[in-house]
């Protein structure tokens, strides 16, 4: 099995962390758990400047910046924060677009970034487009390749995305896609499909469940229960391995708020699956 996958010019291990439940806890937790991802190797982080309202940029920066040069962190652009805390509104035209990017650039303290997402809104979870937010993509991308171009930004990828906005996104030069999946949710397999015929880096959020309507946990499901007993590791590793089998440019990013629980999801890395359990957790999703 691959152990990395390549980022914006670097090569970095395949189990990122996503920084977003960090706008949750106290300053002191989240300094915490971000110097012990980067400790135990960690070097991609998944952020966004409307995450907390830019809280979570300031964390990750007053914890590990100045950024190591094997570090990659990823953010997105195509929101922005609502008046209401933890609230989100979308931010789809291209001038919204650099306007985040600016956002991201300002509140991380850096003069470019290394991966931007293009968060779209073509699917749940979250909010959907609707009115003038409902923009192409390719009025989109040409925004997000002129920073590209200007050296803005190191690399473009895309989450939240149809798949046919992907497959009209693909000649951009991708980088990654993100989008939630896990063993027990699978509707946008034909967009793993696609990532592995064309080298893009495939990152599911929510790789472990999530409190949204429809996302159920997976670390309960049965066939997931089961495998980490013949295993010997926790329920959690076992959803993280069996991710990992899925391509080799698969890079989870699973969050937490704990350092504990941050080594766990670290140590699943680890953990190989046989070929029946892999088949078990195959059969666990729902019929689509």
């Amino acid at each position: 099995m691959t152990t990395r996958v390549r980022l914006d010019g670097r090569d970095v291990p395949r189990i990122g962390f996503g920084a977003m439940q960090l706008r949750d806890v106290p300053e002191e937790t989240a300094i915490a758990v971000l110097r012990r991802a980067v400790e135990l190797g960690v070097r991609l982080v998944d952020t966004a400047a409307f995450y907390g309202a830019g809280v979570v940029n300031e964390r990750i920066r007053a914890a590990i910046a100045p950024f190591a040069d094997d570090l990659v962190i990823a953010t997105k652009v195509g929101a922005t924060s609502a008046p209401a805390p933890q609230e989100l509104v979308l931010a789809q035209r291209p001038a919204e677009l650099r306007a985040e990017v600016e956002r991201n650039l300002r509140t991380l303290g850096v003069d470019r970034l290394d991966l931007v997402h293009l968060r779209r809104a073509d699917l749940p979870p979250g909010l959907i487009a609707e009115g003038d937010q409902l923009v192409p993509v390719e009025d989109q991308l040409a925004e997000l390749v002129a920073l590209r171009d200007a050296g803005t930004i190191g690399a473009i990828g895309l989450s939240s995305a149809s798949t046919s906005v992907l497959r009209a996104a693909l000649p951009a030069g991708l980088a990654s896609v993100q989008n939630a999946y896990n063993v027990l949710l699978r509707d946008t397999e034909d967009q793993l499909v696609l990532c592995r015929e064309h080298g893009v880096v495939w990152m599911p959020y929510f790789p472990l469940g999530s409190a949204f309507d429809g996302m159920p946990s997976v670390v309960r499901a049965p066939a997931v229960v089961a495998a980490a007993a013949e295993v010997g590791a926790t329920p959690g590793q076992v959803a993280l391995a069996w991710l990992l089998e899925q391509s080799p440019e698969a890079a989870p990013v699973p969050g937490t708020r704990s350092v504990a629980h941050l080594e766990e999801n670290v140590a699943a890395a680890a953990v190989r699956l046989t070929p029946e359990q892999l088949a078990a957790l195959d059969a666990a999703a729902p019929a689509l």
